[in-house]
């Protein structure tokens, strides 16, 4: 376990707000900081941050929560250690020599270290005899010796051991080429996963090589291939090249379909260039390139199955703040061609000409329409409003009803009508899907007033977050509970867990902050506790409370056992229940 006084010190020099907004944009409102979740899809901010008291974060629409090194562990996809570390160099601090690490990061570490290798093993086999067919293949492509060299392009030469030998030569085992995925199973023993294959390294931010894809250089099996999901590396979460296109901070990021589109807009100078990892755009990428740019220029291919990904790009990106423009590669069938075509001039010329986003949608509904029709120009309309609906700008708005009226003749009253009554349809529909569905138990009291927890009406379950919440506020209430209460009475075993490890800090007559409860709480249930901290807040307790809770929690309404088959939401929900069943006194 890391020494808590090391933990002290990382306290002292990770400033959540600092952390938090290097990742994302907040504001200040009051004691708070709030803005777009970075965990899940929201127009609406409702991640928040609180610096005053337990420093912690907490989002009321995934529920998402916790310490400073929670944020990264989620952010990062780190175990705790790796993040205690993550946030320690960050901070210039030497990690503790004893500091305990599990298996998982062992792992994650040997993965890393056997891809570097793996990484040097297939550029030798390039640039060796081995890979003469694979340099003229690139040389085709018009990359340079350079070029190769700078993306670390390898060769897995076409045998069915040949980077399984290397690596065993290296000293690692079959479970870490397994785990690795560079390695599969066969009934022979174990096999190279990429052979035959024109070899891209997979970096991380960081620099770390976390997977590759592969090129096929025959017919044979598919054309591109990927490591699949490791403990370092999700493709979903990961996008090609971004460690070089974040170095200059961009504001704009372009964003291509794959790997080669990539190299060759980087060797023809624009760096910005990012991709997807053979898979369409998903909702963390999306966001992953809210965090580094306000705009996305999506250069995708021209064909359909490039235009469908596109609008998918957008519908993501409209959930976030970053402006969209697409770009009109005609004549060529993606962006490395059209460079090879018409030179970088011309491509800089389709980015600074590049059709927003809504008139990219706007030209697709048209082109899914026979606009020489009376029907399908009505067609058009009812489409295009629908859009506008979506559309939160007034002035935006109307500049495109203005433009569609007039192009189409038609009045663009009845457009604008059409689309405020779509707007007003959906606007009760938004707000409840904002709305948390987990409310704190409190009696509505006149403005001004703090908001009081009337025990009696609540379910054990209710009553074990508003004594965690109490104990949090209230430390010197401990002395109180130890003879009366343990985790054991509890029906929730994430309450008991969280129970349990506010207790241990107390013991120790240490104040139970979230920075020191992270290394003995899942992510999960850190979130749980910051749930409870946020939607406790304001809440006033008082003193004879304490007894009235303990009381509760002891009745167990519900069995441990059944408890045990609930999530914390569903052990909510039913002590709601069990309190809309009692007879009105």
């Amino acid at each position: 376990m890391i020494p808590e006084s090391f933990i002290e010190r990382l306290k002292d020099t990770s400033d959540i707000e600092e952390t938090i907004s290097s990742y994302v944009p907040l504001k200040r409102l009051g004691r708070l900081l709030k803005g777009l979740c970075p965990f899940h899809s929201e127009k609406t901010p409702s991640f928040t941050v609180y610096t005053d008291g337990p420093q912690h974060f907490y989002c009321f629409g995934c529920h998402k929560g916790g310490d400073v090194i929670t944020f990264i562990r989620e952010i990062e996809n780190l175990e705790y250690v790796e993040a205690v570390r993550l946030l320690a160099q960050r901070a210039g601090l030497p990690m503790p020599e004893d500091a305990a690490d599990d298996g998982t990061s062992r792992l994650k570490a040997r993965i890393l270290e056997l891809n570097r290798a793996a990484a040097r093993f297939f550029h030798q086999c390039l640039i060796d005899e081995r890979g003469k067919d694979a340099r003229v293949y690139l040389a085709g492509r018009g990359l340079s010796r350079r070029t190769v060299r700078n993306f670390g392009l390898g060769f897995a030469p076409d045998s069915w051991d040949a980077l399984t030998g290397h690596l065993a030569s290296k000293g690692f085992t079959q479970e870490e080429m397994l785990a690795a995925a560079v390695a599969s199973q066969g009934r022979r023993g174990l096999y190279d996963q990429f052979r035959g294959r024109v070899i891209f390294p997979i970096l991380d931010l960081r620099g770390n090589v976390v997977g590759f894809g592969g090129r096929a250089m025959s017919d044979r099996g598919p054309k591109y291939l990927n490591t699949g999901d490791t403990p370092v590396f999700k493709k979903s979460r990961h996008l090609y090249a971004l460690n070089f296109a974040k170095v200059d901070g961009p504001d704009t990021l372009l964003l291509a379909e794959g790997y080669m589109d990539v190299i060759a807009l980087h060797q023809a100078g624009f760096t910005n260039a990012v991709a997807t990892l053979g898979t369409a755009l998903t909702a963390d990428q999306a966001r992953l390139i809210s965090q580094y740019a306000k705009s996305v220029a999506i250069a995708y291919d021209s064909d359909g199955a490039g235009q469908n990904a596109a609008r998918r790009a957008i519908n993501l990106f409209s959930q976030l703040e970053v402006q969209v423009s697409v770009l009109d590669i005609q004549g060529a069938k993606d962006p490395d061609d059209y460079i090879k075509t018409f030179g970088a001039h011309r491509f800089q010329n389709l980015i600074d000409s590049g059709k927003s986003a809504l008139s990219f949608e706007i030209d697709k509904l048209k082109a899914a329409r026979d606009m020489d029709t009376p029907e399908g120009k009505t067609a058009f309309l009812n489409d295009f409003c629908r859009l506008m609906a979506t559309i939160s700008s007034d002035i935006q708005r109307d500049v495109y009803l203005s433009e569609v009226a007039r192009e189409l003749e038609v009045d663009k009253e009845r457009l604008k009508t059409t689309t405020e009554a779509i707007r007003k349809k959906r606007a009760g529909t938004a707000k409840r899907r904002q709305a948390h569905n987990l409310k704190p138990f409190v009696q509505d009291n006149p403005a001004g007033k703090s908001p009081v927890v009337k025990p009696e009406e609540l379910g054990s379950a209710v009553a074990e977050r508003s004594l965690i919440a109490m104990l949090m506020q209230n430390p010197d209430y401990y002395d109180d509970i130890q003879s009366k209460l343990t985790d054991e009475d509890f029906i929730s075993p994430d309450h008991a867990a969280i129970f349990r490890a506010i207790c241990a800090q107390l013991e120790h007559r240490r104040i139970p902050d979230l920075i020191y409860l992270s290394a003995y709480l899942s992510t999960a249930q850190m979130g749980i506790l910051s749930q409870i901290l946020a939607t406790g807040k304001e809440v006033a307790y008082k003193r004879e409370q304490l007894d009235e809770f303990m009381q509760a929690i002891k009745q167990k309404p519900t069995s441990r056992e059944e408890m045990a088959q609930l999530s914390p939401e569903e052990a909510y929900q039913r002590a709601l229940e069990s309190r809309k069943r009692r007879p009105s006194s």
